[in-house]
C-alpha cells in the first residue's frame, strides 16, 4: 500500500472495527529500519521505499482500513486503503459453492473522522519515537 504523504517518518495504523486503532510500525526516510509497535507484525508487514507498506501472506486478520500518518503535530493523514473479504454465494447458478476473495480497495476517508479517532493515539506515539530517539 503506497503512503501518498510527502514526509521523512510516518507512522502506519489500521483501523479493525469494533478494535481501537492499532499503530503497525513507524517508518523512515533514512537507512533505518521500521520500529514495529507490536514484535511480532515484524513477520507480517515490512516497508519498502517510500513507506509503502507490504503485508506478508495476507489473510482475514489483516481486514481492515489501513493508513500512514506524519509524525509531526499536526499531524497529516494519507487517504486510505480497505482490505476486505468479498463472498459471492453462487448456489443459484449451476453448481453448489461459494468463492471467496480478498479484494483491497483505495478509499478516501474524511480527515477529520480519522484525527478524531487518532489523536490521543498519534500524541502517544510522538511520545514513543521521542524517547526512542533520545534513549
Amino acid at each position: 500500500m503506497n503512503c501518498d504523504l510527502e514526509e521523512n517518518e510516518v507512522f502506519w495504523i489500521v483501523l479493525k472495527s469494533p478494535d481501537p486503532p492499532t499503530q503497525i510500525l513507524g517508518s523512515f526516510s533514512s537507512e533505518e529500519s521500521p520500529y514495529y509497535f507490536n514484535k511480532s507484525f515484524r513477520s507480517k508487514y515490512s516497508v519498502q521505499f517510500k513507506h509503502r507498506l507490504v503485508i506478508n501472506n495476507i489473510s482475514a486478520d489483516e481486514l481492515g482500513v489501513y493508513f500512514c500518518m506524519s509524525t509531526r503535530c499536526p499531524p497529516k493523514f494519507s487517504n486510505s486503503s480497505r482490505i476486505y473479504l468479498n463472498i459471492t454465494d453462487t448456489s443459484r447458478l449451476c453448481s453448489a459453492h461459494n468463492e471467496t476473495s480478498l479484494e483491497f480497495t483505495d478509499h478516501i476517508e474524511t480527515q477529520w473522522n480519522i484525527i478524531f479517532i487518532i489523536s490521543p493515539l498519534m500524541i502517544t506515539s510522538v511520545l514513543i519515537i521521542f524517547l526512542i530517539r533520545i534513549g
